[in-house]
């Protein structure tokens, strides 16, 4: 049931920018790269479930064309043969889209979403489509955790976190709308980048909320950033947003000025036990020279915990309210197509009214405000990624109270893969501010640095 006790210090999933090398000097290639994978996958998918769709036939051709393009030294981009996973909310022309919906059941639209061929023009491998939850909300799928198959992987990127946890692909493809991308890159142990809102173009995502951002989970820091710059590079952001900037290498750790350690509403709901770990983390990165302000000393940050108390709730009726068309066509034409998780969310979000909504975004507002406001003092926000481990059981996909702050804030987030609990793995999470994701990937790596783990 268990794969393995989880370790930070030493567990290492399948990272990819380090093969670059020597798919130059023709010792390894994208090929014989990409048949690891499948051989992955080969031995645990049955276990795992992390995928709803594979093309294998055309993943071997697409690496093959990209171990050719190496062997003339003509690489399209820095990721350039690196084996994909996309959670099957995205459009692509070869496999079909199906939200995990039987709604959509063998949805073939017959184009790649922005984001795809993006991916495809800079060489990228486009493996398989994850699992997501019906509609990328709260109703399951069939994915396991691959650290321990009798926990949930989190969701909705529940495929995508999987997939990479397992090894069998350097990054997947997640979105985020809660906590979607950061929960189950915390029960995964991915490094997993939720960006700023808009930096990667949705355009023909079946998910486009007002908070809905694109973002990696990823086997390495450096895998994380690198495949989400050169994406937007190729596909841009969102309409009226410029998409990720800076250099596509990854950053160099710059220590930060100050470090804001944020609670949230999660820290009543956590155990004694993950408090205590979290603390001494705290310790060490303060003892490593990086000044931190909590709620009790600093008076503006204990203003802003009492205002992002209520972000989950905020951001779900938000959400629901977003999310009534189509949802109530789909169950008016066919209710039995719709679960009774999302029906019985149907019957409360019905209730908001275009008066509660634009209530509810003048709080997101302030929020934000808030937040920002905090950028002349603090570097980031630190905090939990989830409450604890994966839980037990399959019925849920866990409590996503820390992972929606920066959902809600539409600020670029970073879980880091760096604590352990009960076998398995815990992520801590960065939060920084909207349009300076880079900045955010030069703190992950001091804390790395700190922690002796390689990025």
């Amino acid at each position: 049931m268990t794969s393995e006790t989880y370790d930070p210090e030493t567990t290492s999933l399948r990272g990819f920018h380090m093969h670059v090398a020597r798919f130059l000097d023709g010792s390894d290639t994208p090929r014989a790269y990409l048949d690891r994978c499948i051989e992955e996958i080969d031995r645990r998918e049955g276990e795992v479930r992390a995928f709803a769709t594979l093309n294998i036939e055309g993943a071997r051709a697409a690496a093959d064309a990209s171990t050719r393009r190496y062997a003339n030294r003509a690489p399209l981009s820095e990721i350039d043969g690196m084996p994909f996973g996309v959670k099957d909310l995205f459009e692509t022309e070869d496999m079909p889209t199906e939200c995990g919906s039987p709604i959509f059941k063998d949805n073939h639209t017959g184009r790649d979403c922005a984001l795809i061929a993006g991916l495809r023009e800079a060489g990228a491998i486009i493996l398989g489509k994850t699992v997501t939850t019906e509609f990328a909300f709260y109703n399951p799928g069939p994915t396991r955790n691959p650290f321990d198959t009798s926990r949930t992987p989190g969701g909705s990127s529940s495929g995508s976190g999987a997939a990479v946890g397992a090894g069998f692909v350097p990054v997947a493809i997640g979105s985020q709308v809660v906590g979607s991308l950061i929960r189950p890159s915390s029960y995964n142990a991915n490094f997993g980048f939720k960006p700023s809102f808009g930096a990667i173009n949705r355009e023909g995502a079946y998910s486009n909320l007002s908070q809905t951002a694109l973002g990696t989970h990823a086997a390495t820091l450096t895998d994380a950033w690198m495949s989400a710059r050169v994406a937007a590079k190729f596909c841009g952001g969102d309409p009226g947003h410029i998409g990720l900037t800076g250099d596509v290498a990854m950053p160099a750790s710059v220590h930060p000025a100050r470090l804001a350690r944020f609670e949230s509403a999660g820290w009543e709901k956590t155990s004694p036990e993950i408090r205590a770990k979290f603390d001494a983390l705290i310790n060490k990165l303060s003892a490593a020279g990086a000044p931190m302000a909590g709620r009790s000393d600093n008076a503006r940050l204990e203003g802003f915990e009492q205002l992002m108390a209520p972000a989950l709730d905020v951001t779900n009726d938000i959400c629901g309210y977003e999310f009534l068309w189509p949802l109530r066509y789909y169950h008016r034409r066919d209710p039995a197509s719709i679960s009774e998780n999302i029906a019985a969310r149907l019957v409360d979000w019905e209730k908001i009214s275009a008066d509660q909504y634009a209530v509810l975004l003048d709080k997101r507002r302030a929020m934000r405000a808030a937040h920002e406001a905090l950028s002349d003092e603090f570097t980031a926000l630190i905090t939990l990624s989830a409450l604890g481990p994966a839980p037990k059981g399959h019925d849920w996909t866990g409590d996503p109270i820390y992972a929606v702050n920066s959902s809600i804030l539409g600020a670029p987030a970073i879980s880091l893969p760096v604590l352990e609990a009960e076998g398995m793995p815990l992520g801590i999470q960065l939060i920084g501010y909207p349009r300076k994701d880079r900045e955010l990937f030069a703190c992950a790596r001091w804390v790395l640095d700190v922690l002796g783990l390689k990025p």
